[in-house]
Protein backbone atom coordinates (compact mmCIF):
# COMPACT_ATOMS: atom_id res chain seq x y z
CA UNK A 1 0.00 0.00 0.00
CA UNK A 2 1.34 3.44 -0.92
CA UNK A 3 0.47 6.36 1.26
CA UNK A 4 1.12 9.93 0.08
CA UNK A 5 2.19 11.91 3.12
CA UNK A 6 3.66 15.07 1.62
CA UNK A 7 0.66 16.84 0.16
CA UNK A 8 2.85 19.39 -1.55
CA UNK A 9 4.60 16.76 -3.64
CA UNK A 10 3.55 13.93 -5.96
CA UNK A 11 5.96 11.66 -4.07
CA UNK A 12 5.58 8.92 -1.50
CA UNK A 13 7.78 9.20 1.54
CA UNK A 14 8.94 6.14 3.37
CA UNK A 15 11.82 4.73 5.34
CA UNK A 16 12.84 1.11 5.18
CA UNK A 17 13.54 -0.34 8.60
CA UNK A 18 15.70 -3.45 8.78
CA UNK A 19 18.64 -5.27 10.29
CA UNK A 20 21.29 -3.66 8.07
CA UNK A 21 21.97 -0.86 5.60
CA UNK A 22 22.14 -2.99 2.46
CA UNK A 23 19.81 -0.64 0.57
CA UNK A 24 21.60 2.57 1.55
CA UNK A 25 25.29 1.71 1.96
CA UNK A 26 26.16 4.45 -0.53
CA UNK A 27 25.98 7.02 2.25
CA UNK A 28 29.00 5.51 3.99
CA UNK A 29 32.62 5.79 2.93
CA UNK A 30 33.46 2.67 0.90
CA UNK A 31 29.87 1.46 1.54
CA UNK A 32 30.96 0.56 5.09
CA UNK A 33 28.85 1.70 8.10
CA UNK A 34 30.58 2.58 11.38
CA UNK A 35 31.64 -0.37 13.51
CA UNK A 36 30.29 -0.50 17.06
CA UNK A 37 31.59 -3.47 19.07
CA UNK A 38 29.67 -4.93 20.76
CA UNK A 39 26.63 -3.88 18.75
CA UNK A 40 24.28 -1.57 20.59
CA UNK A 41 21.03 -3.25 21.59
CA UNK A 42 17.52 -2.05 20.76
CA UNK A 43 18.69 -0.56 17.47
CA UNK A 44 17.02 -0.33 14.07
CA UNK A 45 18.70 0.37 10.74
CA UNK A 46 16.67 2.92 8.77
CA UNK A 47 17.24 3.72 5.10
CA UNK A 48 15.53 7.09 4.81
CA UNK A 49 14.04 7.43 1.33
CA UNK A 50 11.26 8.71 -0.90
CA UNK A 51 9.30 7.09 -3.71
CA UNK A 52 9.48 8.89 -7.02
CA UNK A 53 6.66 9.20 -9.54
CA UNK A 54 7.70 5.90 -11.12
CA UNK A 55 7.37 4.05 -7.80
CA UNK A 56 11.12 3.74 -7.38
CA UNK A 57 12.75 4.53 -4.04
CA UNK A 58 15.13 7.47 -3.77
CA UNK A 59 17.42 6.84 -0.81
CA UNK A 60 18.59 10.03 0.88
CA UNK A 61 20.52 9.07 4.03
CA UNK A 62 20.90 6.36 6.68
CA UNK A 63 20.04 6.35 10.39
CA UNK A 64 20.83 3.93 13.20
CA UNK A 65 18.02 4.43 15.72
CA UNK A 66 17.78 3.28 19.34
CA UNK A 67 14.21 2.33 20.22
CA UNK A 68 14.91 2.21 23.98
CA UNK A 69 16.32 5.74 24.12
CA UNK A 70 13.92 6.92 21.37
CA UNK A 71 16.71 8.90 19.73
CA UNK A 72 19.08 8.15 16.86
CA UNK A 73 22.58 6.86 17.48
CA UNK A 74 23.81 8.42 14.24
CA UNK A 75 22.77 9.54 10.78
CA UNK A 76 25.10 9.29 7.78
CA UNK A 77 24.93 11.27 4.57
CA UNK A 78 26.94 12.64 1.65
CA UNK A 79 27.29 16.43 1.63
CA UNK A 80 26.87 18.00 -1.82
CA UNK A 81 26.86 21.78 -2.35
CA UNK A 82 24.05 22.42 0.14
CA UNK A 83 21.68 25.34 -0.13
CA UNK A 84 18.10 24.74 1.02
CA UNK A 85 15.39 26.36 3.10
CA UNK A 86 13.49 24.36 5.67
CA UNK A 87 10.10 22.88 6.40
CA UNK A 88 9.01 22.20 9.98
CA UNK A 89 6.52 19.39 9.33
CA UNK A 90 7.67 16.41 11.42
CA UNK A 91 7.03 12.73 10.71
CA UNK A 92 7.49 9.34 12.37
CA UNK A 93 8.26 5.76 11.24
CA UNK A 94 5.19 3.51 11.60
CA UNK A 95 7.30 0.35 11.23
CA UNK A 96 9.10 1.04 14.51
CA UNK A 97 5.76 0.63 16.29
CA UNK A 98 4.91 -2.58 14.38
CA UNK A 99 2.34 -0.84 12.21
CA UNK A 100 2.10 -2.42 8.78
CA UNK A 101 2.65 0.76 6.81
CA UNK A 102 5.92 1.17 4.94
CA UNK A 103 5.70 4.95 4.70
CA UNK A 104 7.02 7.76 6.81
CA UNK A 105 3.96 9.77 7.79
CA UNK A 106 2.39 12.12 10.30
CA UNK A 107 2.01 10.50 13.70
CA UNK A 108 -1.21 8.80 14.75
CA UNK A 109 -2.78 7.68 18.04
CA UNK A 110 -0.91 4.37 18.10
CA UNK A 111 2.59 5.75 17.56
CA UNK A 112 5.30 6.27 20.14
CA UNK A 113 5.94 2.87 21.73
CA UNK A 114 9.42 2.69 20.23
CA UNK A 115 10.06 6.25 19.09
CA UNK A 116 9.63 9.87 20.03
CA UNK A 117 6.51 11.80 19.05
CA UNK A 118 5.89 15.54 18.81
CA UNK A 119 4.20 15.81 22.22
CA UNK A 120 7.38 14.58 23.92
CA UNK A 121 9.03 17.87 23.02
CA UNK A 122 6.20 20.21 24.02
CA UNK A 123 7.26 22.72 26.70
CA UNK A 124 10.45 20.75 27.24
CA UNK A 125 12.87 23.63 26.52
CA UNK A 126 14.64 21.32 24.07
CA UNK A 127 14.81 21.63 20.31
CA UNK A 128 14.38 18.68 17.99
CA UNK A 129 18.02 18.70 17.00
CA UNK A 130 18.66 17.33 13.50
CA UNK A 131 21.56 14.93 13.03
CA UNK A 132 21.36 15.32 9.26
CA UNK A 133 20.70 19.07 9.30
CA UNK A 134 18.53 20.95 6.85
CA UNK A 135 21.35 23.28 5.88
CA UNK A 136 23.44 20.32 4.71
CA UNK A 137 20.81 19.27 2.13
CA UNK A 138 20.96 20.29 -1.51
CA UNK A 139 17.48 19.41 -2.79
CA UNK A 140 13.87 19.71 -1.68
CA UNK A 141 13.30 16.00 -1.08
CA UNK A 142 16.34 15.62 1.15
CA UNK A 143 15.25 18.67 3.11
CA UNK A 144 11.80 17.19 3.75
CA UNK A 145 13.21 13.78 4.66
CA UNK A 146 15.43 15.19 7.41
CA UNK A 147 12.35 16.24 9.39
CA UNK A 148 11.57 12.86 10.83
CA UNK A 149 11.82 12.31 14.58
CA UNK A 150 14.16 9.37 13.93
CA UNK A 151 16.70 11.98 12.77
CA UNK A 152 16.40 14.17 15.87
CA UNK A 153 17.29 14.16 19.56
CA UNK A 154 16.59 16.65 22.38
CA UNK A 155 19.16 19.41 22.12
CA UNK A 156 19.57 22.51 24.27
CA UNK A 157 17.83 25.20 22.22
CA UNK A 158 20.45 27.88 22.87
CA UNK A 159 23.27 25.58 21.77
CA UNK A 160 21.32 24.23 18.80
CA UNK A 161 20.48 27.67 17.44
CA UNK A 162 23.85 29.16 18.33
CA UNK A 163 27.17 27.33 18.43
CA UNK A 164 25.98 24.12 16.76
CA UNK A 165 24.32 26.00 13.90
CA UNK A 166 27.52 28.01 13.34
CA UNK A 167 29.47 24.75 13.36
CA UNK A 168 27.19 23.26 10.68
CA UNK A 169 27.87 26.30 8.49
CA UNK A 170 31.62 25.95 9.09
CA UNK A 171 31.47 22.29 8.01
CA UNK A 172 29.95 23.33 4.68
CA UNK A 173 32.82 25.76 4.08
CA UNK A 174 35.41 23.19 5.14
CA UNK A 175 34.09 20.49 2.78
CA UNK A 176 33.18 22.60 -0.24
CA UNK A 177 36.43 21.82 -2.07
CA UNK A 178 36.18 18.04 -1.58
CA UNK A 179 35.68 15.67 -4.50
CA UNK A 180 33.46 13.63 -2.15
CA UNK A 181 32.43 14.43 1.43
CA UNK A 182 31.04 11.80 3.83
CA UNK A 183 29.52 12.86 7.15
CA UNK A 184 28.40 10.86 10.19
CA UNK A 185 26.62 12.77 12.97
CA UNK A 186 25.65 11.12 16.22
CA UNK A 187 24.41 11.55 19.77
CA UNK A 188 25.81 10.41 23.08
CA UNK A 189 22.83 10.06 25.44
CA UNK A 190 22.54 11.25 28.99
CA UNK A 191 20.83 8.13 30.29
CA UNK A 192 19.97 9.89 33.58
CA UNK A 193 17.90 12.58 31.88
CA UNK A 194 14.79 12.40 29.74
CA UNK A 195 11.77 14.29 28.46
CA UNK A 196 8.95 15.18 28.72
CA UNK A 197 9.77 17.04 31.91
CA UNK A 198 6.75 19.36 31.77
CA UNK A 199 4.38 16.52 32.67
CA UNK A 200 5.45 15.22 36.09
CA UNK A 201 2.81 12.49 36.06
CA UNK A 202 4.49 10.87 33.06
CA UNK A 203 7.73 8.94 33.13
CA UNK A 204 10.38 10.53 30.89
CA UNK A 205 10.26 8.78 27.52
CA UNK A 206 12.95 10.34 25.36
CA UNK A 207 16.60 10.34 26.40
CA UNK A 208 18.30 13.74 26.30
CA UNK A 209 21.57 14.13 24.43
CA UNK A 210 24.68 14.61 26.54
CA UNK A 211 26.44 15.93 23.47
CA UNK A 212 26.37 15.69 19.69
CA UNK A 213 29.34 14.53 17.65
CA UNK A 214 30.25 14.73 13.98
CA UNK A 215 32.93 13.09 11.85
CA UNK A 216 33.74 14.18 8.30
CA UNK A 217 35.83 12.46 5.65
CA UNK A 218 36.92 14.56 2.68
CA UNK A 219 38.24 12.94 -0.50
CA UNK A 220 40.66 15.13 -2.42
CA UNK A 221 42.23 13.23 -5.30
CA UNK A 222 43.87 10.12 -3.84
CA UNK A 223 43.86 11.44 -0.26
CA UNK A 224 41.21 11.26 2.47
CA UNK A 225 41.24 13.80 5.29
CA UNK A 226 39.13 13.25 8.41
CA UNK A 227 38.00 15.66 11.14
CA UNK A 228 36.03 15.19 14.35
CA UNK A 229 33.87 17.48 16.45
CA UNK A 230 31.70 17.34 19.56
CA UNK A 231 29.60 19.77 21.53
CA UNK A 232 28.64 21.23 23.78
CA UNK A 233 31.92 20.88 25.64
CA UNK A 234 32.39 22.17 29.17
CA UNK A 235 32.37 25.73 27.84
CA UNK A 236 29.19 25.29 25.82
CA UNK A 237 31.07 25.34 22.52
CA UNK A 238 31.88 22.94 19.69
CA UNK A 239 35.31 21.40 20.05
CA UNK A 240 37.33 19.95 17.18
CA UNK A 241 39.55 16.92 17.64
CA UNK A 242 41.13 14.19 15.52
CA UNK A 243 39.09 11.11 14.70
CA UNK A 244 41.76 8.59 15.69
CA UNK A 245 44.35 8.35 18.45
CA UNK A 246 44.18 8.37 22.26
CA UNK A 247 42.63 11.88 22.35
CA UNK A 248 40.47 11.40 19.27
CA UNK A 249 36.73 11.27 18.76
CA UNK A 250 36.59 7.48 18.44
CA UNK A 251 38.30 6.96 21.80
CA UNK A 252 36.00 9.52 23.43
CA UNK A 253 32.96 7.65 22.08
CA UNK A 254 34.38 4.31 23.22
CA UNK A 255 34.73 5.71 26.74
CA UNK A 256 31.30 7.34 26.83
CA UNK A 257 29.37 4.51 25.17
CA UNK A 258 31.38 2.01 27.25
CA UNK A 259 31.91 -0.30 24.30
CA UNK A 260 34.96 -2.23 23.19
CA UNK A 261 35.60 -0.51 19.90
CA UNK A 262 34.20 2.13 17.55
CA UNK A 263 35.50 2.86 14.05
CA UNK A 264 33.54 5.59 12.30
CA UNK A 265 35.09 5.16 8.84
CA UNK A 266 36.26 1.54 8.92
CA UNK A 267 37.39 1.15 5.28
CA UNK A 268 39.17 3.36 2.76
CA UNK A 269 39.02 2.42 -0.94
CA UNK A 270 41.99 0.27 -2.06
CA UNK A 271 44.96 2.22 -3.37
CA UNK A 272 44.05 5.53 -1.77
CA UNK A 273 46.44 7.43 0.44
CA UNK A 274 46.07 8.51 4.03
CA UNK A 275 47.50 11.88 5.13
CA UNK A 276 50.06 11.97 7.93
CA UNK A 277 47.48 13.58 10.22
CA UNK A 278 43.69 13.80 10.44
CA UNK A 279 43.18 10.30 9.08
CA UNK A 280 39.62 9.05 8.50
CA UNK A 281 40.38 5.68 10.11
Amino acid sequence: MKLFVFLLLPHLSLSEVGQNFNKCNQFFLSNSPPQFTPALSSSAHICQCLWDNNDKPIYLYATLYNTAWRIPIYSAYVLKSPHMGRCDAWFIEPQLDSINEPCMRAEGPNNGNNQAVNSDYEKSNYDKGHLYPVQHTNNHLSMLATSTLTNAAPQDLTFNRGQWSKHETAVILDLQSCDEAYVVTGVVPDTNKGIPISKPTNNPRVTVSKYYWRATCCKKGPTFIGKGYFGPDNNGKVQSLPITGPTGLQQKLINDYQVKDIIIFPVLPPGHKRPLTDVCN
